[in-house]
């Protein structure tokens, strides 16, 4: 492995949508006007000029509008890759997240706590997302070399990356905090038949939420 050839892949989640607090999932609403502010404020951190070479973006409009307005303004390409969006809910996508552990609090705590075994009700499962997920993230680290690329995401989806790279197992995912424009840095050292991911670091703009 050449410890001088690699690719730099940094995850920045959307910033606040309309709605409020819901299973946002697959229900596809705009940022609001201090979620646009948010993913701002996290990309002061990455050094000027900005360095990436392409954004991949989630389909959902909190991603995809972003990134196509950042690729415009520093005219590089932004690709859509489906594999990123979010995780389905099933019913409880988009219904509050209080009203939800109100009605449903025994599921509710156990799809936190054990989110591998139970999912929402006609929800995606959690190790169908997962692989869903990392057949995305591996089809991007195998078609990079020596590049910079910003990946526009979800909690959910930069949780389940972060578990790969950090070899964490599935119900740990949780654990991982990952608010609003969170950022994160990914290092992916190309060895010749292997990949071997690095996390740089994880979410220092938001670090006193």
């Amino acid at each position: 492995m050449n410890l001088n050839n690699f690719t730099t892949i940094d995850l920045l989640r959307h910033g606040e949508c309309e709605g409020g607090e819901i299973y946002r999932g697959h229900t596809d609403v705009a940022l609001t006007d201090s979620g646009w502010r948010q993913m701002r404020e996290s990309l002061s951190l990455v050094e000027r000029p900005m360095p990436w070479q392409r954004i991949i973006t989630s389909p959902l409009q909190r991603c995809q509008r972003f990134s196509n307005q950042l690729a415009e303004e520093i005219g590089i390409p932004a690709e859509v890759n489906s594999s990123f969006r979010e995780m389905h809910f099933g019913d409880w996508d988009g219904r509050p997240i209080q009203e939800i552990w109100d009605n449903y609090p025994q599921h509710a705590e156990q799809f936190m706590l054990n989110p591998a075994k139970l999912s929402p009700p006609n929800g995606e499962n959690m190790s169908d997302f997962q692989q869903r997920v990392l057949a995305g993230w591996q089809e991007t680290i195998k078609g990079c070399d020596d590049e910079y690329i910003l990946c526009v995401q979800h909690g959910g989806t930069i949780r389940i990356i972060l578990a790969q790279v950090l070899n964490m197992p599935l119900n740990a995912i949780g654990r991982l905090h990952v608010p609003y424009a969170a950022l994160s840095r990914i290092r992916v050292y190309h060895g010749a038949d292997s990949r071997h991911p690095v996390l740089v670091f994880h979410n220092p703009v938001t670090a006193n939420q």
